[in-house]
């Protein structure tokens, strides 16, 4: 054994040497020098800093202002200028265009919002959006790693507070994002990649005068885009390059706009296994920028010459010999911004006029799903949720109550199918009714699994102390109608169990059974409208004092239907039916208090 041993540590040892003397050689031949290694680590390290920071600062100002930026969505979009300005600060304040575009479609979903003020609102987004580019634009152009230390202190102190956990965890994302800016500020100034002749000779060999050159990098930039899943980090890399002045400011111009084009195939790629709704505001964001990008190369050189003039960067000193060379280049950090706000600027100012035409297009080429006959009213699928897209905690928290409120519609309607058993004599009319509800029972059951399995996946999440609660409840209510559809089987089956035993109610039993699924049909409709509606608008009393008054026409009947049958009006076996619908009807009554007492808790 110890042989073995022996044989092992020398096997591993031999490994090793050959791992660093093939590592060597590796680096030697295709590197030449180790610092470029370093400098590439360093270079994705930073990258990998920058996005992280991005997304750490976006959810934590999510959750700090969660409900009211659902307000503001709601209430601020009364025309398409509102929708405009509301997408442009809501993502100016969030720093991330998906997260603004991902809730706009959410309460698309949820019937808050129209398709063409979610245009709007995208329209907005796009120009918000460019905050983002000013701020990395700053950060290239001086030093402001020293400035972060203190926002990495405080911020671990205030993780550690409860109630100041995501203002803490919002500092350590700005830290992060600023720091990795720092980094690849310095990064790019210590790999001297405008006097490295391997880089220069590279991109000379484009024409940057050329419209094949400009298409080229147009394509670059935006599969660079889909690759790394960030604008902001191909951005980064687009300044570095143009500031070193080893890539010339058209092609550069180029790979942003290429930027711009792959951020919105990310999105559409995300909403193919969503709704068709969240599928046409991800092809309408991408409509915008590709008729931009159209527009813009029309009218390339004057257009970018403006944008350089405006800041002041000479386009005709390409020369690195001169002077002024470096100094002239360092102006691309501002160029590179100014052209990304003056380009969605001008977009939007272009379409904002034809956002009805828009809402037509994308609602032509994506159309309705066709359904069968008989399947408009038993959807197998969620609505409101979409796994497809990304979902912040308060986005999903939205979503799942309104696929509640509508989880509870369906049972709304599959005891109206109840209903109209009651009076059906056909034979087989009354097998087709009941094969309706078996089938509605199965889809409740199946909505209650992917409703939970959602909620789960949120739960996940890092949540606050009041959203955890919200989701318990969620949880109790759809486990409540979930029963409540059993129910209603339950009494699909004895109306049936009747039905085979080719016995009939009487008169006052059929009055009676009637006057009691009424009751309890309004407490489902007072149900349906507390889950639709907001907790302070609502009261749980209204509820109670239906529950009140089913339990007082339950006791009512059983004592009636006991003293028929001692009176030997109907038989033994008629009267134990009737018991059991009556009986059935308040337990129905008694799910529908419980998912009232949850949502209203």
């Amino acid at each position: 054994m110890q042989e073995t041993f022996n044989m092992s540590r020398k096997n591993v040892i031999f490994a090793t040497k050959y791992y660093y003397v093939a590592s060597s050689l590796l680096l030697n031949n295709f590197c030449m020098d180790s610092n470029y290694v370093l400098f590439a680590l360093k270079l994705l390290g930073a990258l990998a800093l920058l996005v992280f920071g991005m997304k750490q600062m976006s959810e934590s100002l999510q959750k700090m202002a969660g409900p009211q930026l659902r307000n503001v969505l709601r209430k601020m979009t009364t025309n398409r200028f509102t929708a405009l300005l509301t997408g442009t600060s809501v993502t100016a304040a969030v720093q991330s265009s998906t997260a603004t575009t991902v809730m706009t479609v959410s309460f698309v979903n949820a019937g808050l919002l129209t398709l063409a003020q979610a245009i709007g609102i995208i329209m907005g987004a796009n120009i918000g959006t460019t905050l983002t580019a000013w701020i990395m634009s700053a950060g290239m152009s001086f030093n402001i790693t020293d400035f972060i230390w203190p926002a990495f202190l405080i911020g671990l102190i205030l993780t550690y507070r409860k109630k100041q956990e995501n203002i803490g965890t919002f500092l350590f994302g700005m830290a992060f994002l600023l720091f990795g800016l720092g980094t690849l500020r310095q990064t790019g100034a210590d790999m001297n990649l405008g006097e490295q002749p391997a880089v220069l000779a590279f991109f000379k060999s484009f024409d940057p005068n050329s419209f094949t050159t400009i298409l080229l990098f147009l394509i670059i930039g935006g599969i660079l885009t889909v690759c790394v899943q960030s604008s902001a980090a191909v951005m980064a890399i687009t300044m570095i390059l143009c500031a070193s002045g080893a890539l010339p400011i058209y092609p550069g111009i180029a790979l942003v706009m290429g930027e711009n084009i792959g951020t919105t195939v990310t999105s559409n790629l995300a909403a193919l296994t969503a709704s068709t709704q969240a599928r046409r505001a991800a092809l309408a964001h991408m409509f915008f920028n590709i008729f931009g990008v159209f527009w813009i190369l029309i009218v390339f050189k004057p257009f970018i010459n403006m944008i350089c003039g405006l800041v002041g960067y000479d386009v005709t000193l390409m020369d690195n010999t001169n002077p002024g060379f470096k100094d002239n280049a360092a102006k691309l950090n501002y160029v590179l911004p100014a052209f990304h706000t003056g380009f969605n600027l001008v977009n939007t100012a272009i379409l904002i006029w034809f956002i009805p035409q828009i809402e037509k297009f994308v609602t032509k080429v994506i159309k309705d799903k066709k359904k069968e006959e008989g399947e408009e009213d038993m959807p197998e699928k969620l609505v409101y949720i979409d796994r497809g897209l990304v979902h912040t905690p308060e986005i999903a928290v939205l979503q799942a109550q309104k696929e509640i409120a509508h989880y509870a519609e369906r049972i709304l309607r599959m005891y109206g199918m109840v209903e109209e058993l009651v009076d059906e004599t056909d034979k087989e009319k009354f097998a087709k009714g009941y094969e309706r509800i078996a089938k509605y029972e199965n889809i409740a059951d199946n909505m209650e699994i992917e409703i939970a399995n959602f909620l789960e996946q949120v739960s996940d999440l890092h949540l606050s102390d009041d959203t955890k609660s919200k989701i318990r409840s969620m949880m109790r209510q759809i486990s409540e109608i979930e029963s409540i559809g059993d129910a209603c089987y339950n009494l699909s089956r004895t109306l049936n169990r009747k039905m085979d035993s080719g016995k009939e109610f009487n008169e006052w039993q059929t009055k009676s059974l009637k006057e009691m699924m009424e009751i309890t049909e309004k407490s489902l409709l007072q149900m349906s409208h507390v889950l639709n509606g907001r907790r302070g608008e609502t009261s749980l009393r209204d509820s109670i004092n239906i529950e009140i008054e089913i339990n007082a026409k339950r006791d009512q009947l059983k004592a009636e239907n006991v003293e028929a049958i001692n009176e030997h009006q109907y038989d033994y076996a008629v009267g134990t039916m009737f018991a059991d619908l009556v009986n059935e009807c308040e337990k129905l009554a008694d799910y529908v208090i419980n998912v009232v007492e949850a949502r209203l808790k």
